[in-house]
């Protein structure tokens, strides 16, 4: 037997939170629904971030509406299925939020004041060292980086907080001249033709271009995002030119293909002026 749908003129958020409830229903739920778990649904959640910063990149506002529902309706499934094992539910993780956001701006729900935007972003990494300390079992200050956060962002975090401690490289001249140095460590191995070594190295390189990153003030994966679209948007001008001479990109050679990706970016330039 079928039940009708959370009534409409429910506040929003209510309806979503009973719509989950009947969809993890064990009687009559969504066999799908029912069958996740945290670590099931954890890439899903991973992917609606995407979806979101992509929309934001597009400057598509009603994608992004869209994009941000799909975002929250993953935080209901997961408070849903906490709730269920008896940790926390919804109403936790807002309250958890709520006193998190007050506790990290005491110069605007408190007596704090600042003299300038750096003195506040120094007072916020302080409040994060403090709540750091007070977690249990915590004994380094890496230990709550995420594991799973994609290579460079992960990079740039680790590198930040190791930079509180002063256990940083002073300048961009320096962080440039290490990556010199790993790309030439990387070099001779590719020479050596070790593999297991090649990878090692070029993780190094990597991780110092990931430090040259958060030096310059420049969020790497915004920086690679723009350059993987700036990629697709120029080798779709190749292959629009070649299919204007009546060919495909398999049909041509590396020699008329980059000369077509001069021309593109010629186009691009131009256009920009």
């Amino acid at each position: 037997m079928t039940r009708p749908a959370p009534p409409a003129e429910q506040r929003p958020i209510d309806r979503l939170l009973a719509i989950m409830a009947r969809l993890r229903d064990p009687q009559d739920g969504c066999p799908w629904d029912l069958e996740q778990t945290f670590a099931t649904i954890a890439p899903y959640t991973v992917e609606e971030a995407y979806e979101v910063a992509d929309a934001i990149e597009r400057g598509d506002l009603g994608d992004l509406r869209d994009e941000l529902g799909d975002l929250l309706l993953q935080v209901v499934f997961h408070s849903r299925m906490a709730e269920e094992a008896g940790a926390f539910s919804f109403d936790d993780v807002a309250t958890a939020i709520n006193d998190k956001m007050i506790r990290r701006h005491p110069h605007v729900f408190g007596q704090e004041t600042y003299a300038s935007l750096d003195h506040q972003k120094q007072g916020w990494e302080a409040i994060k060292a403090a709540e750091r300390m007070e977690k249990a079992g915590a004994t380094s200050l890496l230990d709550d980086v995420p594991v799973g956060l994609p290579g460079l962002t992960r990079a740039v975090k680790l590198s930040k907080r190791a930079a509180t401690v002063g256990f940083v490289w002073p300048t961009v001249g320096d962080v440039v001249h290490k990556l010199h140095e790993e790309v030439g460590e990387m070099l001779a191995e590719v020479e050596a033709g070790d593999l297991d070594k090649v990878r090692e190295e070029l993780g190094d390189v990597l991780f110092v271009v990931a430090n040259l990153a958060r030096t310059l003030d420049i969020d790497p994966e915004d920086a690679v995002r723009a350059t993987n679209a700036k990629f697709v948007r120029r080798f779709r001008f190749v292959e629009a030119e070649l299919a204007a001479r009546g060919k495909t990109p398999d049909q041509s050679d590396l020699a008329e293909m980059d000369a077509l990706w001069d021309k593109a970016k010629k186009v691009e330039k131009a256009g920009k002026r």
